[in-house]
């Protein structure tokens, strides 16, 4: 049996394991170091990535629809928020009903920008940032007391996630907003998801014109140097976007342009000419079949929306 009391694998044991893999991979967690996060921030603003744009035209139609469905004096508690401007989409439409935001990411950059500019924009909410890794079980700040919670994962981060670990994730956002129920009330979780569409417009998205995702991609293996003790060159790679149409998801990849060993925590990690690191997913979902994901983690389905070109769907998930 497990060790339940075994400590957690800190990042140097994931990269290793990831990167021994017959598939080398690296945890997407760590796209998000500052230049990671300010490289993020200019692919929302790219022409060719249109996922931001879609969610903010949703948003701007029925923000108050779905933030109708919150208790009142929830605190809104925001998985993988890179910034606040999505949430603040529903705490600016739903009449006062929030008493709290709670901002929740890996990237204490992120956290501290949301502050500030939280500090000029909303005064009178509360703002508590909670950094912590959003797959493992989530303690909340005691400063929330008893409010009712109201779950909110935009951005179509869950498509980041292969089913497994979406189910997890799902179940464990269950749990946390569980134990914040009022007597008689149920969960409840808003999720993002990208819908399916065709291939000509989603590689585009991930590989631009301008090489901004590109330098998104390669800029993991700085992070790794920092974090690691590695030796990763980036010139020595170069960025690919594939559509897996079987699996339904976006993948990007790191490939070798050279033969070339690359030491690792002291550890040396052999690449073959043109061999690959898988980096990141982003599974392209439909309405039914998220739904159908989300049941076998507990969930089951309270509304959806969509917007305009129906490009980005929200899922109104009840515990």
């Amino acid at each position: 049996m497990p060790d339940s009391h075994a400590p957690a694998p800190t990042v140097l044991d994931e990269i290793l394991s990831g990167l021994s893999a017959g598939q080398k991979t690296l945890p997407a967690k760590l796209f998000y170091d500052d230049a990671g996060c300010a490289l993020f921030g200019r692919i929302t603003e790219l022409p060719e990535y249109y996922v931001t744009r879609a969610e903010m035209a949703l948003l701007g139609r029925h923000a108050g629809e779905i933030a109708a469905h919150a208790p009142d004096g929830a605190a809104l508690v925001e998985y993988g928020a890179s910034d606040e401007a999505k949430g603040m989409a529903l705490v600016d439409s739903g009449r006062g009903a929030f008493s709290a935001y709670v901002p929740v990411d890996i990237a204490a950059c992120a956290l501290e920008a949301i502050a500030q500019r939280m500090r000029s924009s909303h005064p009178d909410l509360p703002v508590l940032p909670v950094q912590a890794d959003f797959l493992q079980a989530l303690a909340l700040p005691e400063q929330l007391g008893e409010r009712p919670l109201f779950g909110f994962f935009p951005g179509s981060t869950i498509g980041n996630f292969r089913p497994p670990m979406a189910r997890r994730f799902l179940g464990n956002v269950r749990d946390t907003l569980s134990v914040a129920s009022t007597p008689g009330s149920v969960p409840c979780l808003v999720v993002g998801t990208d819908l399916r569409k065709d291939k000509e417009r989603l590689i585009p998205a991930y590989d631009d014109a301008a090489g901004v995702t590109a330098a998104f991609n390669l800029n993991i293996l700085n992070h790794v140097n920092a974090v690691a003790g590695a030796d990763f060159d980036p010139s020595r790679f170069r960025h690919r976007a594939i559509w897996n149409a079987h699996e339904g998801r976006i993948e990007m990849h790191l490939e070798s342009t050279v033969a070339q060993t690359v030491t690792v925590g002291g550890r040396p990690i052999a690449f073959r000419a043109n061999e690959t690191i898988h980096t990141e997913d982003s599974y392209k979902h439909t309405r039914e079949g998220f739904a159908a994901l989300a049941l076998s983690a507990g969930w089951r389905s309270g509304g959806f929306w969509t917007d305009p070109e129906s490009l980005f769907g929200m899922h109104l998930l009840l515990g």
